[in-house]
């Protein structure tokens, strides 16, 4: 096998899908995680020699272990780790319930956390390697939910990682595991589907390339953080808003 070997979860679609097929193309093998399976659409045009697909919980220790145990029976070495599974929460402060308030912390946050871990154990034992987490340009916008966007919960899940990332990159930079995150700004994925035209179209006006981002756009930027090209990034949390910090 040529490349390296990096595990993608969120990987059936979205971003996360982006990012095991621009990973696939530029040589590298994937194991590709998510809770539901890849869809065979997606699945049938990539390179099956060098892609294993894996349903992972991650909100799960024993699945995010399962998960690392299956890409290295596969591939052996594991180089790095892009996650992206997360889930939503669009309810506004009102009608947002402890169970989902809780419920999304735990898979975003504690998820985010099981599934670095699990590949870190593996990391240290073989060189080390590169984490990217996701984090969400929602905290600086501070969504409010309803009508698809991010509510509270999702926001403090997202502005969680930031703390979980520099935690983790000053834990484990004596393992020579680099760790950092992406933090999209809005793009089109499943999260926006909800969107209307002129949700999509405010969105598009506060950045300054007059749009919302591609998953294409946002997974170039989680592959450079994962890659031997960012090896002095460490514990950053990289935007990728199209300019959307400006407030415009």
């Amino acid at each position: 096998m040529s490349g390296r070997t990096i595990i993608v979860t969120g990987a059936a679609s979205g971003i996360g899908l982006a990012c095991v097929k621009a990973l696939l193309a530029q040589g590298d093998q994937v194991c590709a995680a998510d809770i539901n399976p890849m869809p065979p659409s997606e699945r049938a045009g990539l390179d099956q020699a060098r892609l294993v697909c894996a349903i992972v919980d991650v909100a799960d220790q024993a699945s995010c272990e399962a998960t690392v145990a299956a890409a290295q029976e596969r591939f052996g070495r594991i180089h790095g780790l892009i996650h992206m599974a997360a889930i939503h929460s669009t309810s506004t402060w009102r009608d947002l319930s402890p169970e989902e308030f809780t419920r999304t912390l735990h898979v975003n946050v504690t998820g985010s956390f099981l599934m670095a871990s699990a590949v870190a154990r593996h990391m240290e034992r073989h060189g080390g390697g590169a984490i990217v987490l996701a984090s969400s340009g929602s905290i600086s916008v501070s969504g409010i939910g309803g009508h698809g966007r991010g509510g509270p919960a999702y926001v403090s899940s997202k502005a969680a990682i930031i703390g979980l990332t520099r935690a983790l990159a000053r834990s484990l930079a004596p393992q020579k595991i680099r760790v950092n995150a992406v933090s999209p700004g809005a793009t089109r994925t499943a999260m926006t589907a909800d969107y209307d035209e002129d949700a999509l179209r405010k969105v598009g006006e506060r950045t300054l390339t007059g749009e919302i981002g591609s998953p294409e756009e946002i997974a170039a930027v989680a592959l450079f953080l994962v890659s031997d090209a960012a090896s002095y990034v460490d514990g950053e949390v990289v935007a990728a808003n199209g300019g959307g910090s400006f407030g415009l």
